[in-house]
């Protein structure tokens, strides 16, 4: 699914990387828990999360994802967002809860295999 179908699907406001809306993303980590996401075991596009804060960024960067959703009306510093634009990662925010934004991404035809190393 392309992340500008994820951005209409989860109603999401983007907040930087409009040059990466049309990539594609193959499975979704959410989580609140940096060290969950670093366990996944499998190549993550996408991190929905509703943590916060710089580390935030550097996981995806360490784990190659491509956006990161904010959910329940997060929104990220302008720190984060200068760390996100210089690596290439699509921001986004939804009002949405984890739960519902995973179910709509599942939904929407992104199944995960989650296995934890």
């Amino acid at each position: 699914m392309k992340i500008n179908e994820i951005q209409k699907l989860l109603d999401a406001k983007l907040y930087c990387g409009e040059d990466g809306l049309s990539r594609d993303v193959k499975s979704v980590c959410g989580s609140d828990l940096m060290s969950d996401v670093l366990a996944y075991n499998k190549d993550q596009s996408m991190l929905l999360t509703g943590l916060v804060n710089p580390q935030v960024i550097r996981t995806a960067v360490m784990m190659d994802m491509l956006c990161i959703v904010f959910v329940r009306s997060k929104t990220p510093s302008d720190e984060m967002l200068e760390l996100a634009k210089d690596s290439g990662i699509v921001v986004m925010g939804t009002d949405m809860t984890m739960f519902t934004a995973c179910g709509k991404l599942y939904a929407g035809g992104i199944v995960n295999d989650f296995r934890v190393k």
